[in-house]
């Protein structure tokens, strides 16, 4: 499933701190139900990973070492990193969580892989065994709602 084009228009018109600030909230959110994300990735922490989704002018790039995360529009992209992932937003989404095979995913072209492969492969086993689960973790930004907005995410994730 792709992201729907009337929905990523407006974000070539978004102001890009806003895009970012809000990804980074996300962020902090992830990191902060998954203190240890990324220490599986050791030889590779101070790589930049890019995720590309190919149905957004977006691309989203996270550096470990800081952690951080920054936001680019797409044709304004001149290093992307030292590997890179794209695919559609919610085919990134599902192998955040490991609920796809990113294996047989690159294999079938539904994802390409570019730059360190052995870097995006540490990427790939620190996801894997993080447990991400996003309508459980980000539901806890909704505060009173959280048990709502969980339920939502849920439910939507067994649509796509």
């Amino acid at each position: 499933m792709e992201f729907p084009d009337l929905l990523a228009i407006p974000l070539n018109y978004m102001p890009l701190a806003a895009i970012e600030r809000a990804a980074g909230l996300l962020f902090e959110r992830v990191l902060k139900e998954h203190p240890d994300l990324f220490e599986r990735l050791s030889a590779y922490m101070a790589k930049r990973f890019a995720f590309l989704p190919g149905d957004l002018p977006l691309a989203f790039i996270v550096e470990p070492a800081g952690p951080s995360i920054r936001v680019m529009r797409k044709p304004a992209m001149r290093d992307l990193g030292d590997a890179s992932v794209e695919g559609p937003l919610f085919l990134l989404l599902a192998l955040l969580e490991g609920r796809c095979d990113a294996d047989a995913l690159f294999f079938s072209r539904d994802l390409s892989v570019t730059g360190d492969m052995e870097a995006m492969l540490g990427m790939r086993d620190a996801l894997d065994g993080a447990d991400i689960d996003l309508p459980r973790d980000l539901s806890r930004l909704a505060g009173p709602l959280a048990r709502l907005f969980g339920r939502m995410g849920r439910i939507s994730g067994a649509v796509h």
